[in-house]
């Protein structure tokens, strides 16, 4: 799964600019925070935080409270929960960033772009398996009743990645 994991990162980066200029990222549930490694390794300025309850390396619920950094990003997190516990994360977010913060939401989604790649049919058999539930605009109405304001969305394959800012 590492090397696909590559194969997505790569096209992270080559389709979303907004890791630049971010301090501080905390991936939450991060498992052993492989994602995170290949974010800070391309942008050594960030810190990383990697924030998952089975980790040693900043153990925590992430229903709770997560720690106040100009940015969070989750990967295939939201569509494991209801739009209840989806909306209690989101505001937890919100209220954990930095003025100017954002949060990265990386997740399986329905795209609008078709893609006939190897990567894109190989996530097409994971939409089958996962049922995949959200595209990206069904994100959008739970973060702006979180508080979120700006909305960013781009696709990955047949993944996609979406952010929101904390202001304007």
């Amino acid at each position: 799964m590492t090397n696909f994991l590559n194969i997505i990162v790569k096209k992270i980066f080559e389709k979303y600019r907004g890791f630049q200029g971010i301090t501080t990222l905390v991936d939450v549930g991060a498992g052993y925070g492989v994602t995170l490694n290949m974010i800070i390794s391309k942008y050594p300025s960030i810190k990383g935080i990697n924030y998952d309850k089975s980790i040693e390396h900043v153990g925590g619920d992430m229903f709770s409270s997560v720690p106040k950094v100009d940015a969070i990003m989750m990967k295939e997190v939201l569509h494991n929960w209801d739009d209840e516990h989806c909306l209690k994360l989101l505001s937890n977010y919100y209220e954990a960033l930095e003025e100017k913060g954002k949060v990265i939401v990386i997740s399986y989604m329905m795209s609008k772009e078709a893609e006939a790649s190897n990567a894109a049919k190989f996530i097409s058999q994971m939409d089958l398996h996962m049922a995949t539930e959200f595209g990206a605009k069904q994100f959008k109405p739970m973060a702006m009743d979180a508080g979120f304001q700006g909305y960013n969305s781009s696709a990955l394959f047949s993944m996609g990645l979406v952010s929101w800012n904390s202001i304007n």
